[in-house]
């Protein structure tokens, strides 16, 4: 029997709708053709289809215009806490639904799909992610090269407020083992808000048993406040690939997660009417914050320009160019359709708060839940190509600022150290500066200077996020496509097969979901049957 990835899904794809709506057309092809729309009503009826894409960019336009209009009022902190409420409740509203949606979603993701497709998905998404990554990282140290943000001619720049905050510079090895960590959480309920970091202790070490004593720096480990988003992805993909193993007793529970599901995406059709004024208030009082806009782009005007145009640069060239190289087809198109998940991006400074957004806005453009449902969370987690260029960029510029000259061996070290970091960075705010003390260390670069990173970090973080969403709709749009191309060409031979299931040597082990066999019907006699699940169609909500 040919291998074939099966991803079942409850409706038509969107090659199959434009085909039957063809067909339509045929049909009805002797009829007079109708009256030509009116302009007016044609206006209307687009503007009522992309309504919430035009509110959602019509609320950061807004916010941008009341947060300078609001800071000549010279609001107190505690009126700027006020001001940004309706802002905050977005945030507490999309975290509210990330740990059922991620959770709910990879279990019964990895639960209809066949193992083999799940782990051949799987390694196309990873080898994509990581691709893409390598590609940012590379166009990021580019940048800072050409612009040189960190080569100044006066004194070295410093901004009020900039000194504290430094991030403890952590041990590369203790980096990558706390990851590793992190993927077997010890506790799944303190996983949904706390993950494990390594901490260090000085104790005095007596030499010889004299009197003379040194300093050893002892790693312990700690839990810190913040969602072990990784551990909880690893384990919902066993736990779905557990229950597809399980056969009719695991039904029942992938049953419940199939209808979770569901039921947090219809919340999420509901959040998503009320993001427009969030990122309204957000953009606003982020604006209101800023001490002095003139003071911070003309001491670190150079370095917010070199990654932001590495953004744009891998955001609306290289991806693009490679989803069109793939796929033959328009990619702003695709993009388009994303205007509302990549404002909410920005808003929120927040790939984890995105994620329910962002699996509505690719389900529309063509994805199915199956494939969306099962990548998107993976993505939010391991595929970070904006904070890949932007940590780049920073190493590059402080460097830079402490005349330091990089060699290729040490240009290579950030590039794969930069990439390699960016695997499993926590996708909150900021999440990106707390692992560029990983590639400061690698390379021998002091790590004080990141207080400038986090004196801008509110800015780039947004332009980092957006990218980094960007990319997971990518992810799944190609994967997508090569899903359809995998069951285009072997499809039929698929379907020879189910037929001869009578032959002399028993019937052949279907590739569908368990859930078809619990009334111990094969696939033929489950087409013939009506009361019974067909193999084309899984017995599914999603």
């Amino acid at each position: 029997m040919a291998e074939k990835i099966t991803i079942e899904d409850g409706k038509a794809s969107n090659g199959d709708a434009h085909l039957q709506e063809s067909f339509a057309n045929g049909q009805s092809g002797g009829q007079p053709s109708k009256a030509p729309e009116p302009m007016a009503q044609k206006f209307k009826r687009i503007a009522l289809a992309n309504l919430l894409v035009i509110l959602t960019v019509a609320g950061v336009i807004i916010g941008v215009l009341i947060g300078l209009g609001v800071r000549s009022a010279g609001l107190s902190k505690v009126q700027i806490i006020y001001f940004g409420f309706p802002g905050e409740l977005l945030i507490r509203l999309l975290k509210m639904i990330i740990i059922p949606l991620v959770v709910c979603s990879l279990v019964s993701g990895a639960a209809s799909i066949d193992p083999k497709a799940l782990g051949k998905l799987g390694g196309w998404a990873m080898l994509f992610f990581l691709v893409t990554t390598l590609i940012a990282s590379t166009i990021g140290v580019i940048m800072a090269f050409i612009i040189q943000p960190g080569v100044v001619t006066g004194a070295k720049p410093s901004l009020a407020g900039s000194d504290g905050g430094v991030i403890q510079a952590k041990e590369v090895i203790d980096s990558f083992l706390d990851l590793i960590r992190n993927i077997f959480p010890s506790n799944l309920v303190s996983a949904a808000f706390q993950s494990y970091a390594t901490h260090y202790k000085l104790k005095e070490v007596i030499i010889n048993g004299t009197s003379n004593f040194t300093l050893e720096k002892l790693p312990y480990g700690k839990e810190v406040d913040g969602m072990n988003i990784l551990g909880l992805v690893v384990f919902a993909i066993v736990f779905g690939v557990a229950l597809r193993k399980l056969g009719e007793e695991g039904e029942i529970l992938i049953r419940f997660f199939n209808s979770f599901n569901e039921a947090t995406m219809v919340l999420v059709s509901w959040i998503m009417w009320y993001a427009p004024l969030g990122i309204m208030f957000l953009v606003a009082e982020k604006m209101v914050q800023m001490d002095d806009i003139g003071a911070l782009f003309a001491s670190l005007g150079k370095y917010i320009a070199s990654c932001i145009i590495g953004h744009f640069i891998h955001g609306f060239l290289v991806l693009p160019l490679i989803y069109f190289v793939i796929t033959r087809k328009n990619p702003y198109t695709f993009l388009l359709g994303l205007i509302t998940a990549l404002a909410t991006a920005f808003g929120t400074s927040s790939s984890s708060a995105t994620l329910p957004l962002m699996m509505r806005c690719v389900e529309e453009r063509g994805v199915s839940k199956h494939i969306s449902r099962f990548i998107l969370p993976i993505g939010a987690t391991v595929n970070m190509d904006g904070a890949a260029c932007f940590q780049c960029v920073a190493a590059v510029f402080i460097a830079q600022l402490n005349n330091v000259s990089l060699n290729f061996i040490q240009v290579i070290t950030i590039l794969v150290t930069a990439t390699a970091s960016s695997v499993g960075a926590a996708g909150i705010p900021a999440g990106g500066v707390l692992t560029l003390a990983i590639i400061l260390e690698a390379v021998g670069l002091p790590t004080h200077d990141i207080s400038l990173i986090l004196a801008v970090d509110w800015l780039v973080d947004r332009t980092c996020t957006v990218l980094n969403v960007e990319g997971d709709a990518f992810g799944a749009a190609l994967l997508q496509h090569f899903v359809d191309r995998t069951e285009a060409r072997e499809g039929p031979a698929s379907e020879l097969t189910e037929v001869r299931l009578d032959d002399g040597n028993g019937p052949a082990k279907p590739e569908n979901s368990p859930l078809i066999e619990k009334r111990g019907l094969g696939p033929a006699e489950a087409c013939s049957d009506p009361s019974a699940p067909r193999p084309c169609e899984k017995e599914s909500v999603m």
